[in-house]
């Protein structure tokens, strides 16, 4: 390699340094950095005082013998049509996945003839000597939840007003329907 290829090579090398030593002091100039006081982020964490530390409550639900009262059964029967694949509601009706639930109000838990309730139903049944409507009511909030290990795979009816609505439908489902609970 002969000296002038050899400058030419040094050169380039160069000016690609100096280049770029150029274009970070240009940059410095026209993007003036601001360093401030007090480096990173102050993190403000809530106190006990602070209104973003409040938990919105859940809110209460009002018993079932004060929602019975404006329950509508009409719509309780719209209600009870989630329930109609594997339940029958008509008197005499036979037993489907689930049993026949004419006359359930005031019914022993488990205690339908002709139907094989799961052992937790049994059990359930065992302590418990009717369906009440306060039972009804936990029942069809959340049935796995307040029977563990039932075979009712149904997930449960959130909404208050639709479980009083189709608690009103069950208590007209009866030859004798149960007087409506005072408390």
């Amino acid at each position: 390699m002969d000296s002038f290829t050899l400058n030419k090579v040094a050169g380039a090398v160069l000016g690609v340094l100096i280049l770029t030593m150029g274009v970070g002091i240009v940059s410095d100039i026209i993007f003036h950095p601001t360093i401030p006081g007090k480096p990173g982020y102050e993190i403000v964490v809530a106190s006990a005082e602070d209104s973003t530390s409040e938990v919105e409550a859940v809110p209460e639900v009002a018993p079932i013998s004060e929602r019975i009262v404006e329950a509508s059964a009409e719509d309780g029967e719209k209600v009870a049509k989630k329930c109609a694949a594997c339940h029958d509601f008509t008197q005499g009706g036979a037993n489907k996945v689930g049993p026949a639930l004419w006359g359930v109000i005031g019914r022993k838990p488990g205690g339908h003839e002709g139907f094989g309730y799961s052992s937790a139903m049994v059990a359930f049944g065992e302590a418990n000597a009717e369906w009440t409507y306060e039972e009804l009511d936990h029942f069809l909030e959340a049935p796995k939840k307040y029977v563990d290990g039932t075979s009712m795979s149904f997930n449960g009816l959130r909404k208050p007003e639709d479980r009083a609505d189709l608690i009103a439908y069950l208590r007209e489902q009866s030859d004798s329907p149960a007087p409506l609970p005072t408390e």
